[in-house]
């Protein structure tokens, strides 16, 4: 199967003219200017793209050595927060603007940036010793509402995360979550509760155990089963692997997107450009997400 993006050569072109805008980088003080590729922003991201975010900024800093992000992880909410009040021009996210947000940026006369990066999904972990790690869906919204057979104790990483939004739009349908969830202090918090509790089932970002080149994510998945789901109209119980992603064969599938508010050709809007090009669609890749901005094949592997 072939996915193809009509956008990946427009981004790639794009990408070089701003390199090429941002070649001079001081004034005449000597102070280095906001450009596509220097300059000194602070940009706020959803803390469930963490390990992603930290590798896609290692490799532009080893790129552009006078740029410098500094990125503040933290759950959604408070990075839409952040983009409101002008304290982060750039914010990486699970959704778009709604209608109410993109009516406050026209009543100010700004006109905000965004796109969609990539697919990402909901990885459901459970304890190793627990024998329970294969659900329906109708199973999992039973479990996220409290009506299960079998009580859980549901575990995301922040109260205000992304996470938890998603389930209560998407899976309970505005309905609260059970009165025995607990919200830890991030995502590793999660896994490590989840390891030392059999009845815990966590909830977290699939970037955080999918990065197999990496000894801390080898580690998490080392402590946790990931559990296997199979789709409303699925015939087979799947991880969310990025084939299955991409093919909507894993049902808790969701959108990674950059949002900025920059008015000019400055550092948000050459990160955001870089996360779009061939290099940062390569990361994303890597981190097990699908890439929305390049071309993925599949391709049929006989094992002998």
């Amino acid at each position: 199967m072939k996915l193809r993006s009509k956008y990946h050569k427009g981004i790639s072109l794009l990408f070089a003219t701003m390199l090429f805008l941002g070649s001079c980088t001081e004034n005449k003080s000597g102070k280095v200017q906001d450009t596509a590729t220097s300059g000194d922003i602070h940009i706020s991201v959803d803390e469930t793209y963490k390990p992603l975010i930290e590798a896609e900024l290692k490799v532009f800093h080893s790129i552009y050595p006078k740029a410098h992000i500094t990125a503040d992880y933290k759950p959604e909410a408070e990075c839409f927060k952040d983009l409101f009040a002008d304290s982060s021009r750039l914010i990486i996210v699970t959704r778009e603007l709604n209608a109410d947000e993109k009516e406050y940026f026209k009543k100010v006369k700004i006109t905000p940036k965004s796109m969609l990066l990539a697919w990402d999904a909901l990885a459901l972990v459970t304890n190793k010793e627990n024998p329970d790690s294969i659900f329906t869906m109708d199973q999992v919204r039973e479990i996220m509402a409290g009506t299960s057979k079998r009580k859980w104790q549901l575990v995301f990483d922040n109260e205000k995360s992304s996470t938890v939004r998603y389930i209560i739009d998407s899976i309970n349908k505005g309905k609260p979550l059970p009165a025995q969830t607990m919200a830890a202090k991030g995502n590793p918090e999660v896994i490590d509760y989840v390891a030392k509790n059999k009845d815990a089932m966590g909830i977290i970002g699939v970037n955080w155990i999918s990065d197999t080149e990496d000894y801390e994510t080898i580690d998490f998945t080392n402590k946790v089963k990931v559990v296997k789901l199979r789709a409303d109209f699925g015939s087979e119980y799947v991880q969310p692997y990025q084939l299955y992603i991409a093919a909507r064969s894993y049902p808790l599938v969701r959108g990674m997107f950059f949002v900025h508010r920059e008015p000019h050709q400055g550092l948000a809007s050459g990160f955001a450009t870089f996360l779009g090009s061939q290099e940062g669609q390569l990361l994303i890749r890597r981190f097990k997400l699908f890439p929305a901005r390049s071309n993925v094949v599949f391709r049929d592997a006989t094992i002998k």
